[in-house]
């Protein structure tokens, strides 16, 4: 999506006169950064760059002592303070990534940093800030809340406000990021990838670029859900949003700077709006490419790449993306992994209905074939129609509309459910539930070796005469699969039934008498 250019430039914040390219070039040259930043590497992603027949550079700003590239811009603006205005001390309001930036440059020159924080803020990131000796005050429920609690305390204690991105000194601080990319890869670079917040980053890079190779494109890059930038540039003015998404926590702002905005309405020639799922993909592509885990902001510019070169069929190019931070809380690596396989297409969902019969649920996993299943959920609850949510992976895009076409075709009325939100998020977990129906049912949890055809020699394993009123299984990467199944015997079955078990050899648990069970699913 181009960005519409012009020429008028906006109010510069805290200024009447806005600074030119020229100024913005001579303060990232003279910028003081490398006191406590170091110069990332620019990394081949060797497998993603073979997969999109591009080659794509990562900009390790992951790399830097606090995991993120904020200490550039925060140590540059408070190198540039007065020594009264230092011995002050310094304040600024953030939620991670920013804080820990101040906190290392207040130390490293010798001043008190006071950090607002949202109550909300991982404790991990508290601690960090608190680790590099910033003194930390949790106010709010969110960044503004946070912010506007920080300019009070900065009045009442004549404190320094460090703005995490509209101010000059941090944007030029930022801007030897760009600095660095030139001079490490001298070769062509057609354009650099940059994830978008409150813009300082995008600004800094874009001034530098444009001062030096104005040839090389400068893309924006924000989530479908905190596109604040993108929507303000396309209005020609500051746009607020009145929610912003958190998944992305480090891009998830409601509204631009002044300054930033004016720079990247002036310099940033296109942006690329991504969602969560591409997000989760990039993560899991860099970590294959790299080892590391990059927060969601920090993964976005590898994600728009993804999208760039499908949507304009790009072969044989240079792309730069800025790996911008990897402050990841780990509890959220569940979600990344469960999500990175629909973000990348490999996995499409599916509600299938069947009818409620002996041997259907076994015809169904038929038709699947030697394809690999990632999930399967169901729980009897109809006499007549059985509905069953079933993920399977996938090798290319747009796969999951062939598929149900190929369920409707044998009979299996189907709902694509690849990009549902709801499903993908909730109902998937849900599926379940008592019934009825379940009359002397056994309740099972089987290991299963991760291999193909391991459910089918389940299947037809069984008599027919047992019908399946419960199964779930979900792929969870390991060499072996953990299934839960209800099967309905009856009392005269039961040695055949023990027989049944000893042939199959998966090792099992019976958890029927599993007080869980008679709660939740008797």
């Amino acid at each position: 999506m181009a960005a519409p250019k012009t020429k008028t430039a906006a109010p510069v914040a805290k200024s009447n006169t806005p600074l030119t390219l020229a100024d913005y070039l001579q303060k990232i040259l003279t910028a003081r950064v490398y006191d406590v930043a170091i110069e990332t590497a620019l990394e081949p992603a060797r497998n993603l760059s073979a997969r999109l027949a591009n080659q794509v550079l990562l900009k390790r700003e992951d790399t830097q002592p606090v995991f993120s590239f904020k200490l550039r811009g925060a140590y540059n603006k408070m190198a540039h303070l007065a020594p009264a205005q230092l011995k002050r001390g310094v304040i600024c309001a953030s939620a991670g990534n920013h804080a820990q930036g101040v906190a290392l440059a207040a130390k490293r020159l010798g001043c008190k940093a006071l950090i607002v924080m949202p109550v909300t803020t991982p404790q991990v990131k508290v601690d960090a800030v608190r680790s590099h000796g910033g003194e930390v005050v949790l106010f709010g429920e969110s960044y503004s809340d946070a912010y506007l609690h920080a300019l009070e305390l900065e009045a009442k204690r004549g404190l320094t406000f460090v703005h995490p991105f509209d101010d000059p000194d941090v944007i030029a601080g930022q801007g030897t990021i760009a600095m660095e990319i030139l001079r490490q890869h001298q070769a062509p670079i057609d354009a650099i990838f940059v994830a978008i917040g409150g813009g300082g980053l995008i600004s800094g890079v874009a001034a530098y670029i444009k001062s030096v190779r104005p040839e090389i494109k400068v893309i924006g890059v924000q989530t479908h859900d905190s596109d604040a930038m993108l929507r303000s540039v396309k209005s020609g003015k500051r746009v607020q949003l009145h929610d912003v998404g958190l998944f992305a926590d480090g891009t998830a702002v409601k509204l631009v700077g002044q300054e930033t905005f004016r720079l990247a309405r002036e310099l940033v020639d296109e942006y690329v709006v991504v969602d969560t799922d591409a997000a989760c993909a990039a993560i899991k592509d860099v970590f294959q490419d790299t080892r590391s885990i990059l927060e969601p902001s920090g993964a976005l510019g590898v994600a728009a790449i993804k999208q760039y070169v499908e949507t304009h069929k790009c072969k044989g190019k240079t792309f730069v993306a800025i790996t911008c931070g990897a402050n990841m809380n780990f509890d959220r690596l569940r979600f990344v992994a469960e999500r990175a396989e629909v973000g990348e297409e490999r996995e499409a969902l599916f509600a299938v209905t069947i009818p409620e019969e002996r041997g259907s649920f076994r015809r169904f996993c038929e038709l699947l074939g030697p394809r690999a299943v990632t999930e399967f959920n169901y729980r009897i609850s109809d006499a007549k129609q059985a509905h069953v949510f079933v993920g399977l992976a996938t090798t290319k895009r747009a796969e999951s509309i062939t598929l149900a076409k190929q369920f409707k075709r044998h009979g299996f009325d189907t709902l694509d459910l690849t990009g549902d939100e709801l499903a993908k998020e909730h109902v998937r977990h849900m599926v379940g539930g008592r019934s009825s129906l379940a009359q002397d049912e056994r309740l099972y949890r089987f290991v299963f070796p991760e291999r193909p055809g391991a459910l089918m020699r389940f299947l037809s394993s069984m008599h027919p005469g047992w019908n399946i009123t419960l199964f779930h299984y979900r792929n969870q990467g390991a060499d072996y699969g953990r299934i839960l199944v209800g099967i309905q015997v009856p009392r005269a079955d039961k040695k055949a039934f023990k027989a049944f078990l000893e042939t199959l050899a998966y090792p099992c648990e019976d958890e029927t008498d599993n007080p869980v069970y008679r709660l939740f699913l008797r």
